[in-house]
């Protein structure tokens, strides 16, 4: 049930990034033509591009945490026994849990005292900009929480301990197994 409705969120939060990317496209080629065949362009373009990058990055960094999809190392970490490994996982996740709340209280922060602050083109709240890190500390803190419980209850695992995703380029290359021998005939 939980799942479900993590996967629903985070399918909502996709659409939502897909559709920030749309708009941002559409603001700067829209200002990049008015600029050199009109000279002239659309002043809140570049406000809204950047606030748009901004909340992108941080609900992509929410899909990022749902998926564990986050850089590591797993070097030293699977070569030690499963209770070390549980117990390396919980401690990454209160120091994760720790970080997600400094970035809420910092962004939450910031949102309050920005509420009256206009943005210099658009006029609109400066809080808005400072949402972002409130969104994504709310809704990774929770995913993080859950994670936790899953593991200090027993119910991942000892082969999903590891969560370090291959890197994309080491995934094509052990994908490719190239016979050396065909090469030099």
């Amino acid at each position: 049930m939980i799942n479900h409705l993590i996967d629903r969120y985070c399918r909502v939060v996709e659409t939502l990034i897909a559709l920030a990317l749309a708009v941002m496209v559409l603001l700067v080629f829209g200002n990049v033509v008015l600029r050199y065949v009109f000279n002239s362009g659309i002043a809140i373009s570049e406000e809204m591009s950047r606030w748009l990058f901004v909340w992108v990055t941080f609900m992509g960094a929410v899909v990022a945490v749902k998926e564990k999809a986050h850089l590591g190392t797993d070097f030293l970490l699977v070569r030690l026994p499963p209770f070390v490994q549980r117990t390396c996982l919980v401690i990454s996740y209160l120091l994760m849990l720790y970080c997600t709340w400094l970035l809420f209280s910092g962004a939450l922060t910031q949102t309050l005292i920005n509420a009256d602050v206009e943005a210099p083109v658009s006029g609109f709240s400066m809080a808005i900009f400072y949402a972002s890190g409130v969104f994504f500390a709310v809704s990774s803190g929770l995913m993080l929480l859950r994670q936790l419980w899953l593991v200090l209850s027993g119910q991942v695992r000892d082969e999903d301990l590891v969560h370090i995703q291959e890197s994309e380029e080491l995934t094509q290359i052990d994908g490719l197994h190239l016979d050396r021998s065909d090469t030099y005939k």
